[in-house]
């Protein structure tokens, strides 16, 4: 384990398991849909990469990136730094998103997707935080959830670092808080 590290939740293999899991229920939920997976960056790149290796029906992949995090909290506005490309009227769409906390970030999205006529939009998270939760949401396609605790790890950052690990730790309280 990392010196940066209180505790690993979940390992490398119990990440491999859980996008198998996920992959499979896609793949039953989608097969006639062809869905356009869109990764919320930058954290959903792991995940997003893993996940797809388990959905076994036609699929298409885009990038938004959104965000409402400075440090280890929520800031509360959502600023959208880079949009999709894909038309999204009467498509089917899978928000990867690394973890659903406040959900702040995601509802402005879904908001702006729904805006644009996306016949459906649903979110697959690695990590869902419902004690973190100040809006309505609840991810249709969930991995794991985690207490309220604070986690870096397989895309999770602390200021852009840890992203490269490759499994979720919760950071120790001494690193942020210096």
């Amino acid at each position: 384990m990392d010196s940066f590290v209180e505790e690993i939740l979940l390992s490398h293999g119990e990440i491999v398991r859980i996008c198998e899991r996920l992959g499979k229920k896609i793949t039953a939920d989608y097969q006639d849909k062809r869905p356009v997976l869109i990764g919320l960056l930058k954290g959903c790149i792991p995940f997003l990469a893993e996940l797809i290796k388990h959905i076994k029906c036609d699929i298409e992949i885009d990038f938004m990136q959104a965000s409402s995090y400075e440090g280890t909290k929520s800031k509360g506005t959502v600023m959208v730094l880079k949009d999709i490309a894909t038309p999204v009227k009467d498509r089917h769409l899978l928000l990867i998103e690394d973890i659903v906390d406040t959900g702040f970030t995601l509802e402005e999205v879904m908001h702006l997707l729904q805006d644009r006529g996306a016949a459906s939009i649903e979110v697959v998270t690695l990590l869902d935080k419902p004690a973190g939760r100040k809006v309505i949401m609840n991810p249709k396609y969930i991995g794991h959830e985690i207490p309220n605790k604070f986690v870096v790890g397989f895309g999770l950052d602390y200021n852009e670092i840890y992203r490269n690990l490759d499994y979720i730790g919760v950071l120790k309280e001494s690193v942020y808080k210096k």
